[in-house]
């Protein structure tokens, strides 16, 4: 985190205004205990801790924390919700930002999230990752022709190793209930 606290972010629709307020009274009772951050299976890999992005949340500072990779990280294994203290819903705050990510729409926003949607959308359509297509629908997302070409050298080595496999249909279609449901029960912190 920066040593500079701006609050700039003005967000310019209602639906954003909502999934703000409902965000803030979801993580407004954090005290701050650390256990979300010692729970999380990703926190190596967060740029900005849970327990820091609470308090950026309390603090107002949206814009850092959107700008931030820290909540496409996390993998909704719910562990920091179940060992928080005091029981707030801190996998749906996640949730929340990702809604809020999305609404900004912001360059920085789409670029993060560009690698969790394809991963998503390829779970929810493969019932696996198809690591081909998977990168493919990232590179459409991100918009950048560029891009590709970074992944180049990591491609080499992974078809050199037999790591890229074709895509099978076998199950296909076999999560589309699930992600529907879980969007269902996601409309919401």
């Amino acid at each position: 985190m920066s040593g500079t606290m701006k609050q700039t972010w003005s967000p310019p629709t209602d639906e954003l205004q909502s999934v703000l307020a409902e965000l803030k009274e979801t993580v407004g009772a954090c005290m701050q205990c650390g256990t979300c951050t010692a729970s999380c299976p990703n926190e190596f890999a967060m740029d900005v801790t849970p327990r820091r992005m609470w308090r950026m949340i309390q603090f107002g500072m949206l814009d850092e924390i959107l700008e931030s990779r820290t909540f496409w990280f996390c993998s909704s294994c719910y562990m920091c919700t179940l060992r928080c203290p005091r029981g707030l819903k801190l996998t749906s705050a996640m949730s929340a930002l990702k809604r809020l990510a999305s609404l900004d729409g912001s360059r920085q926003a789409r670029k993060n999230g560009a690698f969790y949607e394809a991963f998503m959308d390829n779970v929810e359509t493969y019932g696996r990752v198809q690591e081909t297509i998977m990168m493919n629908g990232y590179f459409l997302k991100r918009k950048d022709p560029a891009v590709p070409l970074a992944f180049i050298p990591m491609g080499m080595k992974m078809m050199a190793r037999g790591k890229l496999h074709m895509p099978s249909g076998r199950q296909r279609g076999l999560l589309k209930p699930l992600f529907s449901k879980a969007r269902e029960m996601e409309g919401g912190i």
